[in-house]
């Protein structure tokens, strides 16, 4: 069979997130949404997405498919569901489509044609860039169980300090000594060829996947995930990255997410608490202002290629676009749009030209190529975000 992931109704809710990347290539737990979905169907994917994105993310189209909605995260009911879905189904949770049988002749979907399979179970949905902190935890630990099932840890090494071991996976690879891992309180994973420092202190829920890092002394609370080729350093708590960025130093990270090949600062912080204790507002990039989270911790959400100088302070709940610069003393304000440069006493635009200067030696660092398809993206993303920059 043929899988589609298609980004549903949530993906300018997902922004800045979703402005370089689908809805399926979103992390949370240990893997993307795509991985998992692939390791529960046991089929690779494809996907339907913005059409400036298909060059990088193509959809394959076959004579039979079936369309996943990617915000909903598979578990084993719903992707046994999806898999035994035939022509003429379609699985629904409540008024929203999961997924739905098609074929490359079909003109159009008309769903009062269908048979409709409700989903009534529990499963984890993403609505809001914050759901990817505040689902972790259990996006975490559902990934663990998948990954680790019927497998075997590599040996916890003897200098380690360790709670709850059974709930601990050490793959291939890894390199870990005189660490404490705590994981009385949720499951630690520890990828591939991954480096924990001496010193470090780390309490589960927490993810480490392949070739990330963690410097010496480091302090983690979860539900923390680590994407690959990741590195943090200081004090982290409850925050996502997806891969390829940097917090390495001193400073705090809490309830956040970091996108691909951002760098923090050294000792920069961002707030996750607000002094009146008030619940945090976010800028929605649906609305145009700043909505309510429901939550009273939330800290920073940073797009793709954004990077802050040291010593940057963020406030409670801020926003930052793609290819952002921020530096300088102060608070910037709590939205910065995309190839914004400059800080609290003001921005600029951030040129294309320059932009893909720093991503080319930034990307090349890590043997990655800063391609066409790239580029083009963040050119769209440049003219996309241009209503929101003063120019």
């Amino acid at each position: 069979m043929n899988y589609i992931l298609f980004d549903g109704t949530v993906r300018n809710a997902l922004l800045p997130f979703t402005f370089t990347r689908p809805v399926a290539d979103i992390r949370i737990g240990i893997l993307t949404i795509r991985e998992k979905w692939e390791k529960h169907l046991g089929y690779t994917t494809t996907t339907l997405t913005e059409e400036y994105l298909m060059d990088k993310f193509p959809m394959v189209e076959m004579e039979d498919n079936v369309m996943i909605n990617a915000s909903f995260l598979p578990n084993e009911i719903l992707s046994e569901m999806v898999s035994s879905l035939e022509a003429n189904q379609a699985i629904f949770h409540g008024d929203e489509v999961v997924a739905f049988y098609t074929n490359d002749t079909q003109e159009e979907v008309d769903f009062d044609t269908y048979e409709i399979i409700e989903f009534n179970e529990d499963c984890i949905k993403i609505e809001h860039t914050w759901d990817i902190f505040a689902k972790n935890d259990a996006a975490l630990r559902e990934d663990f169980e998948l990954i680790t099932e019927g497998r075997s840890s590599q040996p916890i090494p003897k200098s380690v300090n360790v709670l709850s071991s059974e709930n601990i996976f050490i793959e291939e690879g890894a390199k870990l000594e005189f660490v404490t891992l705590n994981a009385s309180t949720g499951p630690i994973y520890i990828g591939k060829n991954a480096e924990i420092m001496e010193g470090s202190v780390i309490r589960g829920p927490f993810a480490l996947c392949e070739e990330a890092q963690v410097k010496l002394a480091t302090k983690v609370y979860g539900a923390t995930t680590v994407g690959p080729h990741c590195r943090i350093g200081g004090e982290v708590n409850n925050s996502v990255l997806f891969g390829y960025s940097n917090k390495g130093h001193d400073g705090f990270l809490g309830n956040s997410v970091l996108g691909e090949w951002c760098n923090i600062g050294a000792d920069s912080n961002n707030s996750n608490l607000k002094n009146n204790y008030e619940e945090v507002k976010l800028w929605s990039y649906e609305t145009e202002g700043f909505a309510k989270t429901g939550l009273q911790f939330c800290g920073l959400m940073m797009g793709d290629h954004s990077k802050c100088g040291i010593n940057t302070m963020f406030n409670t709940g801020t926003v930052v676009g793609v290819s952002a610069n921020i530096f300088g003393s102060g608070f910037p304000r709590n939205f910065v749009p995309s190839f914004s440069w400059g800080g609290a006493s003001g921005f600029t635009t951030y040129l294309t030209k320059k932009a893909f200067e720093v991503a080319k030696v930034v990307m090349s660092r890590r043997h990655v190529e800063f391609s066409e398809e790239d580029a083009k993206i963040l050119e769209h993303v440049f003219e996309e975000t241009k209503k929101w920059r003063k120019e």
